[in-house]
């Protein structure tokens, strides 16, 4: 019952492009490495949980029909934010720094195709990221293990059509980076994440090559010039990147965040790159009803963006925010023992709007 559900928020996201994940990387002077990204559904709520998974912990990838594909035992205990499903990790980081994160793919991903008859080493697409996450250290170890493994959609409706699937950013502490897109019935394709940024559709390699329409945008402020017998001049700031997208569409998202990623100024502290990174993001933050065509069918949400979350992976932090409360939390990795039996989880926030009170003495 709960991967249909699924099947229908996923469909439903495609539908309405609801889903409109925006995932930034940084870096500083003394190589500290930040992942942060947004997630987007203006459908419903996801109730999203704080999931913190143990080592030595067994998991099960179920099928489509409901029987048992690949079943493994972590290595590393991670920390991550779950969507729909508390098993389906959007995005996390484990205890060896590494990260993973999903970012739907609408209308380019495809998977291979179920076989009920081999499901050994067959896993969900919603499960590739815990697996990720509990299995590896580093970029390489999961390059290596993508061929031992066969990713399918976690829904297949009753005339065999998928439901919708991802590409991923996957990166470690040691600053490697890539992009994961599954193709062509199970073509899979890996990226090197050059340009530190990641949307949704079109490809990773689109959106690069599209990135050459807007080399004139530059920082700062234009300089004057006289039109014909016209003194003009700047009206102000931002003049020298007029005309850089601002809609929420993937494409015009991956050009701004390229952007300001590019225009950071340079960064020497981990705590300082996980402010910019929230800086950065706040600029993707997409308000309730903007991705609906009528007002009639807008939910009762105070925002399409559910959750963003900034990743120090060489520190071993974990930090969120919701849209029901803008506080920044923090997860220390190093303070957890990652020795318990089950996984633990807890919601994100109290699910209403969060303000903290200030009261002056005067």
């Amino acid at each position: 019952m709960k991967l249909k559900l699924l099947s229908m928020l996923i469909a439903s996201c495609v539908a309405y492009s609801a889903s409109a994940c925006t995932g930034i990387s940084l870096s500083t002077t003394n190589h500290d490495y930040i992942q942060a990204r947004t997630i987007e559904w203006g459908q419903n709520d996801l109730n999203s949980k704080l999931i913190v998974s143990p080592r030595e912990y067994t998991y099960t990838s179920i099928m489509p029909d409901q029987k048992k594909g690949l079943e493994w035992k972590s290595k590393y205990g991670f920390v991550g934010i779950s969507v729909s499903d508390d098993r389906f990790i959007a995005d996390g980081v484990n205890e060896k720094g590494l990260t993973a994160g999903l970012f739907y793919f609408k209308n380019y991903g495809s998977l291979d195709t179920y076989d009920p008859k081999d499901t050994k080493t067959t896993i969900t697409d919603m499960d590739f990221n815990r697996w990720m996450l509990s299995q590896f250290k580093t970029v390489a170890e999961v390059e290596q293990a993508l061929d031992k493994i066969k990713i399918i959609p976690v829904y297949i409706d009753a005339k065999g059509v998928p439901s919708p699937t991802a590409h991923w950013r996957v990166a470690d502490k040691q600053g490697n980076n890539i992009v994961i897109e599954i193709m062509n019935n199970g073509e899979i394709n890996i990226h090197k994440n050059t340009a530190k940024v990641l949307t949704n559709a079109p490809d990773y390699q689109w959106q690069v090559t599209n990135l050459n329409n807007y080399i004139h945008l530059t920082p700062g402020v234009s300089k004057g010039q006289k039109i014909n017998d016209v003194n003009a001049f700047s009206f102000g700031v931002g003049s020298s990147f007029l005309g850089l997208p601002g809609d929420i569409t993937p494409p015009s998202r991956f050009v701004r965040a390229a952007f300001y990623v590019n225009s950071a100024p340079e960064i020497k502290e981990s705590d300082a790159a996980v402010s910019q990174a929230f800086h950065i993001l706040n600029n993707f933050d997409i308000p309730i009803g903007s991705e609906f065509n009528s007002k009639a069918h807008i939910p009762n949400l105070p925002s399409a963006t559910q959750w963003t979350s900034v990743v120090d992976q060489t520190n071993g932090l974990f930090f969120y925010k919701t849209m029901y409360d803008s506080t920044i939390k923090k997860v220390d990795l190093n303070k957890l023992t990652f020795s318990g039996k089950t996984e633990e989880k807890r919601s994100l926030d109290a699910g209403k709007f969060h303000a903290e009170e200030v009261t002056p003495q005067l």
